[in-house]
């Protein structure tokens, strides 16, 4: 698959996400990297680079580390 063009617009690179989970029929995941958004098929993703993003502490998988949730707040907030 040929890597696009990150976004620096949300609502652009949600449609993305949308668009190619639609037209692909598979999970994937919108990311954000410095202040740019992508989408990408979940599956290439390994599970430790993956940090949820906009859950509660309580909500967090246990392989997610304190300071990791600790970052993935900061942004959020």
């Amino acid at each position: 698959m040929e890597p696009s063009k990150m976004s620096h617009d949300l609502s652009l690179a949600q449609n993305h996400a949308f668009q190619l989970a639609r037209t692909l029929m598979i999970p994937v995941t919108l990311f954000k990297s410095g202040d740019a958004y992508g989408a990408l098929p979940s599956n290439e993703l390994d599970d430790g680079v993956v940090s949820p993003f906009g859950l509660p502490p309580e909500a967090q998988p246990a392989s997610v580390s304190p300071a990791t949730a600790a970052a993935a707040r900061s942004v959020r907030d």
